[in-house]
């Protein structure tokens, strides 16, 4: 059985992003266009499309992490943020962005809240698994050898 641990992440987070989006499991809020994804970052996003990116990055984070509440994924999303001439520090992402991304998973189904924070829900760990599956199977094609790994 394949796991998404056994697919690279960014092939996976690819597939589950445009799965999101074509399914219209996630919607990005019109906010979206105009913010940034930290205060370490000085511009938005470049690519259109990514909120879909975050929420499927999100969904793998918590199916690895879970139970994991929305300030260590802030940590986990921030960066290093340069203060010119000071040392630079580490900042945490932005936590409405991680909070919208959480909710719209929630609410397609694909994440449970606990006490301690969400959690994969069965729903989602089989979306995350069968899109693993059809990764790992598109990535043998392109790449024959791979089989033996």
């Amino acid at each position: 059985m394949t796991t998404l641990y056994d697919v690279p992440a960014d092939a996976l987070i690819k597939n589950v992003a445009r799965k999101l989006k074509d399914e219209n499991m996630v919607e990005a809020p019109e906010w979206s266009a105009h913010v940034k994804t930290g205060v370490h970052k000085e511009l938005s996003p470049m690519d259109p499309d990514w909120f879909y990116t975050r929420c499927a990055s999100v969904a793998r984070r918590i199916y690895i992490d879970g139970p994991v509440g929305i300030s260590r994924l802030r940590s986990f999303y921030g960066g290093k943020k340069r203060r010119g001439s000071a040392t630079a520090i580490h900042a945490k992402g932005s936590g409405s962005v991680i909070s919208e991304a959480v909710q719209q998973l929630e609410k397609a189904g694909l994440l449970k809240t606990q006490k301690q924070g969400r959690i994969i829900s069965p729903a989602g760990r089989s979306l995350l698994d069968n899109i693993a599956h059809e990764t790992k199977a598109g990535l043998l094609e392109q790449y024959p050898g791979l089989e033996k790994y």
